[in-house]
């Protein structure tokens, strides 16, 4: 499934930071703005695995899980 998500590249001194604005904690850095991209899918996609192995230790098991779509 295709996620879109708005990410934030700076150039701070020698470095790059990103971000994604939806997530929070999803930053990181890179030397280049290649490297800063590549870091950052890699950053957003171990933040979701992470929240969903989270969210399922909690869930019980008659929980009800499906999409949801919002326009902005």
């Amino acid at each position: 499934m295709k996620h879109e998500f708005t990410s934030v590249i700076e150039k701070r001194g020698k470095w790059y930071v990103a971000y994604v604005e939806e997530i929070p904690g999803v930053n990181t850095q890179g030397k280049t703005l290649t490297e800063a991209r590549r870091n950052l899918r890699e950053a957003l996609a171990m933040v979701i695995e992470a929240n969903r192995e989270l969210a399922a230790k909690g869930r019980s098991r008659d929980a009800v899980r499906e999409p949801i779509v919002v326009n902005l």
